[in-house]
């Protein structure tokens, strides 16, 4: 039985964690089935945008630990299968489109590590964070030691994963870690609104402005304006380009088919 619920809607792909009677805790398989989800967006040229969410009151209470124990004994991170992309971009290739992400109640772990390779995050005002590992024996290995620095500064992210705190929505915001607070119910919502805002949009810009924002954040500013105008160019013959003249000139909303 997979506790992951994924569903194609429209150009959308939804992948919700359903553990709720656990609170979601993430399994081994769990982690694989949300790998082959994140594939199946990389693939199909028919989407263009994941939301990843859960179910019940909890988004994760985090890593089930007894069954990642022998996983952590290894020394490597969780082998990917065939067609699998890790959700927390710690091996293999990264996603190509966007994810966006709705959080509510716990978020705890492996959630925050999920919600850092995001790319627009909304969070319901309840929602409580925490890299609570260091109150378990070990430290975050999901990417947070990257990326909460990259996100809401270093003392700020030293705070949080020295003391395994938790934080608030609110402190959450006020970052910039994610981009709106809802009522409690209203982030799944909320969420998909802006997966169908970023769906409508050319599939092949907003998969170029992805690849160039990241490349800027992983190999510096430099290396990205080294390839800005070489895209660009790239894009110019596009059906997409056209129509997008053609919508601009004719007044009307463009209809786009990532070619």
């Amino acid at each position: 039985m997979s506790f992951i619920k994924v569903e194609k809607r429209g150009h959308i792909l939804l992948i919700g964690l359903n553990r709720p009677e656990k609170m979601n805790a993430l399994t081994v398989a769990m982690f694989h089935d949300i790998a082959g989800a994140y594939g199946l967006l990389q693939r199909d040229s028919e989407l263009r945008v994941g939301l990843l969410w859960a179910e019940g009151e909890h988004f994760t209470s985090g890593l089930e630990l007894n069954d990642w124990a022998e996983t952590f004994a290894t020394g490597r991170p969780p082998e990917l299968g065939e067609g699998e992309i890790d959700p927390f971009f710690i091996s293999g290739e990264p996603q190509h489109k966007p994810v966006v992400m709705a959080t509510q109640g716990y978020c705890y772990t492996c959630g925050v590590e999920m919600m850092l390779n995001t790319d627009v995050r909304i969070a319901a005002d309840n929602t409580r964070f925490s890299q609570l590992e260091v109150k378990r024996g070990l430290f975050a290995c999901g990417g947070a030691t990257m990326r909460l620095q990259q996100e809401i500064g270093w003392a700020n992210a030293q705070r949080y994963l020295l003391t395994g705190d938790a934080w608030s929505a609110q402190d959450t915001y006020r970052w910039g870690l994610v981009q709106e607070l809802v009522e409690p119910g209203m982030q799944f919502d909320k969420a998909l609104e802006i997966a169908e805002r970023i769906a409508k949009a050319a599939p092949l810009g907003v998969q170029g402005s992805l690849a160039s924002s990241r490349l800027a954040r992983l190999q510096g500013e430099e290396v990205a304006k080294t390839q800005l105008f070489s895209e660009i160019k790239g894009l110019m013959d596009s059906e997409d380009m056209q129509e997008g003249i053609a919508s601009f000139l004719e007044r009307r909303d463009a209809v786009f088919k990532g070619k």
